[in-house]
């Protein structure tokens, strides 16, 4: 194999591969990136085994052929080349070896066979549709702050993707907090299995798309997904697992509607969560008529509050809250009041932005 190709072209494709590559790995191959060339272009792959992207670069070509090297090495030279270079990649069977140079620059690196490489088959994948990229975005920004972490129960560890009353829902929580947000069901979907995507597969996305303002797109099944667009294409297993009826928490008959600045908000409980040492970060709201007082009180820190003119006019309570996770979902609401219904102290809390009703938010308080 040997061919040509431009410094910012391989670097751009590199970034996004490597990323899925993991740091440590029992099986050697799987820390490689697979560089093939194809129809005149060079196809990058790389594989966690859950998760495989696939990205064509432009190259001009000189001896056709596939080898696999080493993913995060590979980045980190490219990187630190000179801005508009040009790199030849030269490889042959004697030596085993990738020669990489750019200018004056010569790096050789240790390469597996590419016929070793797994392959990731998607297999036959029935449902597929396409999404803008701004959509695909607000889905996931509007949800994956809310996705668990925690690994026992792994049926929360993604965004739950399902149709529903002619919408395409996502919908994230991790006990605590829940987000939903929702679009018109694009054509395809409706008949779609609710699937959920794993978190990693989902923030590798996010990366991808960051960068494209294109039609994306998606194909599934009950096991695996598949996004494709501006020439990268991202498949990923499903979680095994069902999500549960998060219906259930969203509360009906709050009867307290307090309605606020959301910018105003948000710098206010950060303000007096400065105080808080404990981990939960925890802070009270005070509310009344036209009013709410913010606070917080730490044994070791001392105590801080603030007050905020408010629209409200239900019966005086106190209610509190993770301020980090009030703080996530603040930082969701596009416009410029956020409505907050309330039942009482001890009830889910429902979050939604004035003026939409496309994305809503449930939030468990905390004894304060």
């Amino acid at each position: 194999m040997k061919l040509t190709i431009e410094r910012a072209a391989l670097l751009k494709a590199l970034n996004h591969v490597q990323s899925v590559v993991e740091r440590r790995n029992t099986i050697p191959i799987l820390s490689n990136v697979r560089l093939e060339t194809v129809d005149g272009s060079l196809s990058l792959t790389a594989t966690d085994l859950d998760l495989a992207i696939v990205e064509g670069v432009q190259a001009s070509i000189s001896v056709p052929g596939a080898i696999t090297a080493p993913a995060h090495t590979m980045h980190d030279i490219v990187r630190k080349i000179p801005d508009g270079a040009e790199v030849e990649l030269a490889y042959s069977g004697d030596d085993q070896r990738l020669h990489l140079s750019a200018g004056r620059s010569r790096f050789t690196l240790a390469c597996l066979p590419s016929s070793d490489f797994p392959e990731m088959a998607a297999g036959d994948l029935p449902h597929q549709f396409t999404l803008h990229a701004a959509e695909l975005k607000q889905l996931i920004d509007k949800t994956r702050f809310a996705v668990s972490t925690e690994e026992t129960r792994y049926y929360l560890n993604g965004i739950y993707f399902h149709v529903t009353d002619g919408q395409l829902r996502a919908v994230a929580t991790d006990g605590h907090r829940l987000a939903r947000v929702e679009l018109e069901a694009p054509d395809g979907s409706r008949g779609m299995p609710g699937i959920i995507v794993p978190r990693k597969t989902v923030n590798e996305l996010r990366k991808l798309i960051d960068e494209t303002d294109s039609t994306i797109g998606i194909a599934l099944s009950d096991t695996k997904i598949r996004f494709s667009f501006d020439g990268a294409v991202l498949t990923s297993k499903l979680i095994d697992g069902t999500f549960p009826d998060y219906t259930r928490v969203i509360p009906t008959s709050n009867d307290k509607t307090l309605e606020v600045d959301a910018k105003l908000f948000a710098e206010a409980v950060d303000r007096v969560s400065t105080i808080s040492t404990d981990k939960t970060r925890s802070v009270k709201l005070s509310l009344d008529q036209g009013r709410m007082v913010l606070s917080v009180m730490s044994p070791d820190s001392g105590t801080a509050t603030e007050e905020l003119a408010v629209t409200y006019e239900g019966a005086p309570m106190e209610i509190g809250f993770n301020a980090r996770y009030l703080l996530d979902i603040l930082a969701q609401i596009d416009g410029e009041l956020v409505r907050v219904q309330l039942a009482d102290a001890a009830s889910p809390t429902l979050v939604t932005e004035t003026g939409s009703s496309n994305a809503l938010y449930v939030l468990m308080p905390m004894r304060v």
